[in-house]
């Protein structure tokens, strides 16, 4: 059975290369599949390019969004990354 978890962050800072690539680092560490999705665009954190295309700004709303069986644990990973990012 999959299981599934999302979590709502405000980006302090704009996803450039740094904190995209400790998100993908992040989400690697899980078997979880997950995304992130800003407005009606998404990406998968197995690219950080991919997560830097969303373009999103400083004090945008993302929602880190994760599927599987460690999928909270991913999910809240991903989004203390994501909160934290300079």
């Amino acid at each position: 059975m999959s299981r599934s978890s999302e979590v709502e962050v405000v980006l302090p800072a704009a996803l450039h290369a740094r904190p995209a690539a400790e998100a993908v680092r992040a989400a690697s560490t899980f078997t979880a599949d997950v995304e992130v999705r800003h407005g009606d665009r998404s990406a998968s954190l197995r690219s950080a390019l991919r997560l830097m295309s969303l373009g999103a700004p400083a004090g945008a709303t993302v929602t880190v969004h994760a599927t599987g069986d460690d999928a909270h644990l991913a999910a809240l990973a991903v989004a203390e990354v994501l909160r934290t990012a300079e």
